[in-house]
């Protein structure tokens, strides 16, 4: 049985975006990751903490957005926006989490630690485990796993919480326009 230790960190305020429409998600989850009240660190096993800034992973997690975006098949669309899910969630692991010093045996989905590091990212770290085994069929190219429109749900579903995920750590992302000079 893993046990995560809830330290005491200072309280990090976190700021309010407009979410949209998310699949699936309650009112509450759409908005809750702006109205996250100051909580504990979790520390996590150190092994299964990322190895890079959450900036690197947002900026990961968005090019895998633009890669599905641009995949013709459905199956490999829906594992590469999946993928840009996790990569988001890690961002947010990377952020928030601190290490724990002692290695665990036991693997965690990213998305249990994504739920007790941030509560309040709780209902999309369920909607996105939910998929988990939908996503390893498409990877593992069995045909049909995934419709275009689970793809495509998928796809818009990922956009979503990666700017969630990027509002709520303070990284809030912005395209150039097009034909303006940089």
């Amino acid at each position: 049985m893993t046990q995560l230790t809830l330290v005491y960190e200072a309280p990090v305020e976190r700021p309010a975006a407009d979410h949209g429409m998310l699949p699936n998600l309650s009112l509450a989850a759409r908005h809750s990751a702006s109205r996250a009240p100051a909580k504990a660190a979790v520390t996590v096993p150190a092994h299964m903490l990322p190895h890079r800034t959450p900036a690197e992973l947002l900026a990961m997690a968005r090019t895998g957005l633009a890669e599905a975006v641009q995949t013709p098949a459905d199956g490999l669309r829906y594992a590469t926006a999946h993928l840009a899910a996790l990569r988001a969630a890690a961002a947010v692991l990377a952020a928030w989490a601190r290490p724990e010093p002692a290695r665990r045996n036991r693997l965690t989905s990213v998305w249990a630690l994504l739920t007790a590091v941030a509560p309040e990212l709780g209902e999309w770290a369920s909607f996105f485990a939910a998929g988990a085994s939908k996503r390893a069929a498409a990877e593992a190219g069995i045909p049909r796993a995934v419709t275009t429109r689970e793809a495509d749900d998928l796809v818009r579903a990922a956009d979503q919480f990666v700017d969630v995920v990027a509002v709520s750590l303070g990284l809030a992302f912005q395209p150039a326009l097009e034909g303006i000079a940089s």
